[in-house]
């Protein structure tokens, strides 16, 4: 009897919580989505409950954490990484950027390494103290 009674406390509980976050979304909605967009509509709050399901599907979050970020996933890809021998880890980045670096010169930025960007910007703060002074 004890263990029902707990049950239908949390799902009480559970029931007022979504009832309180639909209600809190429904107006801000109302309030913000007019005012900010001319075609925007007020909802109700079926129409807000339907819009915190259609985010929890497409972000997973309500619980810290998102739905595509997960953090067993970067453990996993973490886990894969330390496999990887020193070779291979090279390979795999001059892959990633070596593309990025591509399309850059594609469009017309040049990007040099971390290192020669860093150098470059301390020469030239020494050069614009040697002009100041």
């Amino acid at each position: 009897m004890l263990m029902r009674l707990r049950v239908l406390k949390i799902m009480v509980l559970v029931v007022a919580g979504i009832s309180a976050l639909s209600w809190v979304v429904m107006m801000l909605w109302n309030w913000l989505m007019p005012a900010l967009f001319v075609g925007a509509r007020s909802i109700d709050f079926l129409q807000s409950l339907g819009l915190l399901v259609l985010s929890k599907i497409l972000f997973g979050g309500m619980r810290g954490h998102g739905g595509w970020h997960r953090h067993h996933d970067h453990h996993c890809h973490h886990r894969r990484w330390e496999k990887l021998t020193p070779e291979e880890r090279e390979k795999f980045k001059h892959g990633m950027f070596g593309r990025r670096r591509h399309r850059d010169e594609k469009h017309g930025h040049h990007h040099g390494s971390h290192d020669n960007h860093q150098s470059n910007h301390q020469s030239n703060h020494q050069s614009n103290e040697q002009e100041r002074a």
